[in-house]
């Protein structure tokens, strides 16, 4: 099926006649999704829609399982004969996105930082105020003021700012912190999203590799976000390919910036060289490469966020996508503007505020937008796990 061949306009130009009926988003997902395992159109636009039908039932791990499989490229809408102006008024991307965002809430760990979920904006605001706050007085009580409008150049001028040891102390205690809080919730998740599906917890790991190593292609090419071939519908009912463009350059940017980080670890471990480093080293060329294209990916989802067609996106998905494009730019920009100025008196503030950045990122890695990475990898196992499971199956009985 192409969706080339759809035609738009009938559905742009009425769907706002239809009243839509308030529900929550796991009641409307499963109503949604039983008339989609009736109907069989978009069968081949996405996983989803295979998986659906290995899950009947529709319970809530099932659920879970299937709203973080989809990839939200909202082709499916747009294809639907049951999308409004009909009675049914099915919006299926915008109630598996009110779905995946109520799942983040209820595997997150511990339940009292769930808050931050529902105030996305206010949460990243007030973590980087404190972070960043708190790192300007530490540095006070640690150094001379007067060493924060010095220039500082030369290796280890950084560490005339924030002492070394207080860097590698307050980054490790956030990550820590957050990476067990992600693990405990990714737990919960796996469980869950077991859901009806036959069960392929007792499979072996020479299934479980091959279905990881799948599920982190599919993760890393961004494979679903081809909406079946022509691409996303990413402004309306038109597809093309600049959402996963976008998404592209914002996630290998972050990978970029880590493996900047890391070979700065092994050059200040292995090599006894101190940042900052020049502007050719290895550290300076992955992270500049890193900060320019996360910039560009923010811009790019920013552009296409502000003019795309709401009806397919829950509006508290969507304010919690803003606000990590928001947070994800700053730590960029705020690094780079620190390459550019490093060797100038405002470097001091630029780093404390770019520390703080990064550290609250790191603290709202459990409790924001940012945990759709690794919930959508894990239902990526899962659903290969699965298909894995129903082949061998096939082939037994065959």
């Amino acid at each position: 099926m192409s969706l080339a061949e759809v035609d738009p306009a009938p559905w742009s130009a009425q769907r706002s006649a239809v009243e839509q009926p308030q529900r929550t988003g796991e009641a409307e997902t499963r109503r949604a999704l039983h008339i989609c395992n009736v109907c069989g159109y978009c069968n081949g636009l996405c996983p989803v829609f295979d998986a659906a039908k290995r899950r009947p039932l529709l319970a809530a791990g099932d659920r879970d399982q299937l709203a973080n499989l989809c990839h939200h490229c909202r082709s499916c809408l747009y294809a639907c004969q049951y999308a409004p102006p009909h009675p049914f008024a099915l919006n299926l991307p915008r109630a598996l996105a009110r779905t995946r965002a109520e799942s983040y809430a209820r595997h997150a760990w511990p339940q009292p930082f769930v808050r931050s979920f529902a105030h996305p904006h206010r949460a990243a605001l007030l973590a980087s105020l404190i972070t960043t706050l708190a790192l300007l007085a530490l540095v006070l009580i640690e150094v001379p003021v007067a060493r924060l409008w010095a220039v500082h150049q030369g290796p280890g001028a950084f560490y005339q700012v924030l002492p070394w040891g207080w860097m590698v102390l307050l980054a490790g205690l956030a990550l820590g912190w957050s990476l067990l809080a992600l693990g405990v919730g990714l737990r919960r998740f796996w469980r869950a999203s077991a859901g009806t599906a036959e069960a392929v917890a007792d499979a072996a790991w020479d299934d479980r590799l091959p279905a990881l190593a799948t599920a982190l292609r599919e993760a890393l090419s961004l494979r679903h976000l081809h909406g079946g071939g022509p691409g996303c519908a990413d402004l309306d009912a038109r597809p093309s390919h600049w959402r996963r463009r976008w998404h592209h350059a914002l996630l290998y940017g972050v990978l970029l910036s880590v493996a900047a980080t890391v070979t700065a670890t092994l050059y200040h471990h292995l090599l006894g060289r101190l940042a900052p480093y020049p502007l050719w080293s290895a550290p300076v060329l992955l992270g500049s490469l890193g900060g320019l294209f996360m910039l560009a990916g923010v811009l790019g989802l920013g552009w296409l966020g502000a003019r795309a067609d709401p009806q397919p996106t829950a509006p508290d998905s969507q304010s919690a996508t803003q606000a990590l494009l928001w947070l994800l730019g700053a730590v960029a920009l705020s690094g780079l503007l620190l390459l550019l100025w490093r060797e100038t008196a405002a470097m001091a503030l630029l780093l404390i505020l770019h520390l703080g950045l990064v550290l609250a990122l790191f603290l709202l890695l459990p409790y924001s937008k940012l945990v759709h990475g690794p919930y959508r990898l894990a239902a990526l196992w899962r659903d290969a796990l699965e298909r894995q499971h129903y082949l061998h199956r096939r082939d037994s009985d065959g």
